[in-house]
């Protein structure tokens, strides 16, 4: 089958709002940080612009409001190349996130959804023609869990559905087993592992670790172990971004550490969409699972060493430039494999790069 897109991205469009401090506030403490600065955000506009910048053929499909907001979102997106004919505009104002970064380059977020909250079922259904036509499709959830559904049950025969579950809640069954991979950190994964059933959306898995055969002062610190429950669950593969460490892969065949880029970390703002966003694009290409998060982990390192989100995306000749500047430091596709054969092990990486 011939796609017309390599991704498309169905998920979030957010204006940033980013104030840099010394440290995060306590309750009911007030601390002064940096000059305001309002960048394009958002889990799917960023990892729309991410794999566009490194070549892939992309679409978003996403919902703004009709303000000032929506306009820089939309703006930033055609500059990158990305096909925006799916980004529907109003109904609500453009969502928000306020963002405060930490001089080590770490970050908290609180989201206003606004119009990303009405990105329906609908919506999908009404852009059956895109979804149909991409190689890969990509999702978050800082949309509604209902619309991700319609994008499982609308997509092409034979193209891959990737899922970053960011905020993460529990998963329908459908969902999960249409994941390929579920990319999570090591929060995300413990939040769908052990997520109650009484919490979770109806037709959820109940994900306790008792639930998918597990022992949970057994898998407590040990991604391997996660990361067999995960698959446990239905997800075709499994990637669990863990930071300094690296990244763990997985797919029920394979499990194998990528290591991590050592760089030195400015604002970890949207780095890890960009992380998903290359790993998206390049299993579309063919890549296998371990080297396709090898290069997302280069994608990942590079966005890390400049502020803000969109603007820190590198190009692919950027990515290749950091790889040459430190070429033994960086995971090759066949060097990067480390299989994790003894479930005890505790998998670790040098240096920061694959964001959590």
């Amino acid at each position: 089958m011939t796609y017309d897109y390599d991704l498309l991205v169905v998920g979030s469009a957010n204006a940033d709002l980013v104030i840099g401090v010394e440290r995060r506030p306590g309750a009911g403490e007030t601390v002064l940080g940096s000059d305001l600065s309002v960048h394009p955000g958002g889990k799917g506009a960023n990892q729309a612009v991410a794999a566009a910048r490194l070549g892939a053929r992309t679409a978003l499909l996403a919902r703004v409001g009709d303000d000032a907001h929506g306009r820089l979102l939309l703006d930033s997106q055609r500059a990158a190349g990305v096909d925006t004919a799916g980004v529907l505009s109003g109904g609500a104002p453009t969502g928000v996130a306020l963002i405060t970064v930490d001089p080590s380059g770490d970050n908290s977020i609180v989201v206003s959804p606004g119009a990303n909250a009405r990105l329906s079922p609908a919506d999908i259904r009404d852009a059956s023609g895109l979804l149909r036509a991409a190689r890969v499709v990509s999702a978050q959830l800082e949309i509604p869990l209902e619309t991700v559904g319609e994008v499982v049950a609308g997509m092409a025969p034979g193209s891959r559905f990737v899922l970053n579950p960011s905020p993460p809640v529990p998963l329908p069954t459908g969902i999960l087993a249409a994941c390929d991979p579920l990319i999570v950190n090591e929060h995300e994964a413990r939040v769908v592992l052990g997520g109650p059933v009484a919490d979770g959306p109806e037709g959820s898995v109940g994900h306790t670790l008792e639930s998918v055969g597990d022992d949970p002062e057994s898998v407590g610190d040990d991604p391997a172990e996660w990361a067999r429950a995960l698959l446990a669950l239905g997800p075709r593969s499994v990637v669990i971004t863990l930071g300094a460490r690296g990244a763990l892969v997985a797919d029920g065949r394979t499990t194998a550490l990528v290591p991590s880029v050592p760089v030195r970390a400015v604002d970890t703002t949207g780095a890890g969409d960009a992380f998903t966003a290359a790993l998206a694009w390049r299993l579309g290409a063919g890549e296998s699972l371990t080297a396709a998060a090898a290069y997302a982990a280069r994608v990942g390192a590079a966005a890390v060493t400049t502020e803000g989100a969109q603007v820190s995306f590198p190009t692919a000749a950027e990515v290749a430039a950091l790889a040459a500047a430190a070429p033994g430091s960086l995971p090759r596709a066949g060097a990067a494999e480390r299989h994790v054969t003894d479930p005890g092990q505790t998998v670790s990486g040098p240096g920061r790069g694959v964001a959590e």
